[in-house]
């Protein structure tokens, strides 16, 4: 039975958010509805005509079915899950559209900003009228950082591939939904296994595997107990830096994980798309660079920052978006 929640086009664009490049775990049926995984928990989401949020959530988690497994790490990491989740026992469709308000940051009025940031730029301003709604999700840290490990030189729909396989290989299995097995995300202990490198190069992750598993293994032996969702709490900039310290973590990489799972809402991590558009758009005196040198790629987000402000991110994910081809076709 889908449940409602209030919000319209001009807050929530879910074909847009979910799809590009920010998470890895949402398939799109030709009904229009999206289906995923937030924390465990398997949804179907869509909007109706008027732009409002429908939901279902086919699975709960309860204190026992998050015990299952023997393995000290693996529940020492479902410590948060097992807090962030209390509200889901003890009742149900507040525990969801909480994860749902936090997963997709609908506490933060968007509206609002794309008018402020209309203000600050004209190129946002036009951009901004097409594509409305474009939100940053809230997602796990962990999920965040190794999903992004894969996205090394690589495109979306490969991303999402490699993503599915290290949950079928690393999850354990949720339930089917029609013609689709849903995994958890892999827990940290899972990928810091001795065989992982080897089984993922033969999975077709090339040297990706060997970061994955390096940072699972920093992570597990090196690093405190809520090392990582700790960084929510430290300034930017010293989250950015820790991050840096981490196998296959280079700083676009640094910034994704701080933009979409630290509350870092400064963070513009540049990628090829970014770099084109701030050429083209803002920056062109940078054509004559060859490369993107580490003062460069501070040059341009500082820039971002000081146009757009304290929610820099948000602004920039939109011009992102805008410049993805998938949606040029969205364009009047």
């Amino acid at each position: 039975m889908w449940k409602k929640l209030s919000c319209s086009f001009s807050e929530l664009n879910l074909d847009i958010t979910l799809a590009a490049g920010q998470s890895f775990r949402w398939t799109k049926s030709t009904n229009s509805e999206w289906l995923g995984v937030i924390s465990g928990l398997v949804c179907s989401l869509k909007q109706d005509t008027e732009g409002n949020l429908l939901y279902q959530f086919h699975n709960s988690i309860s204190k026992d079915s998050s015990d299952n497994q023997n393995s000290p790490p693996a529940k020492r990491q479902r410590k948060n899950l097992k807090k962030s989740l209390k509200t889901v026992v003890k009742n149900n469709d507040l525990g969801n559209e909480s994860i749902l308000n936090e997963y997709l940051n609908l506490n933060f009025n968007l509206e609002d900003h794309y008018i402020l940031w209309s203000k600050a730029d004209e190129n946002f301003k036009s951009i901004g009228n097409i594509h409305r709604g474009i939100r940053i999700l809230r997602q796990d840290p962990i999920e965040n950082l190794f999903s992004f490990i894969c996205s090394a030189n690589n495109n979306i729909p490969r991303i999402t591939s490699m993503v599915e396989k290290l949950c079928s290989n690393y999850g354990e299995r949720i339930l089917q939904v029609k013609d689709r097995v849903l995994y958890t995300f892999p827990t940290i202990d899972r990928l810091a296994a001795d065989d992982v490198e080897t089984n993922l190069r033969n999975l077709g992750f090339g040297y990706r595997a060997k970061y994955i598993n390096q940072t699972a293994k920093v992570l597990l032996n090196e690093k405190p107990l809520g090392w990582l969702e700790n960084l929510r709490k430290v300034p930017y900039k010293e989250a950015h830096q820790a991050l840096l310290s981490l196998p296959g973590v280079g700083a676009k990489v640094a910034d994704c994980i701080c933009l979409m799972s630290l509350d870092k809402y400064e963070a513009i991590p540049v990628d090829t798309h970014i770099w084109q558009v701030t050429l083209k758009d803002y920056m062109p005196h940078l054509k004559n660079s060859k490369n993107l040198t580490n003062k460069i790629y501070q040059e341009i987000g500082d820039f971002y920052r000081d146009r757009f402000g304290d929610y820099a991110g948000w602004a920039n994910t939109v011009l992102f978006a805008n410049d993805l081809k998938m949606f040029k076709k969205d364009k009047k």
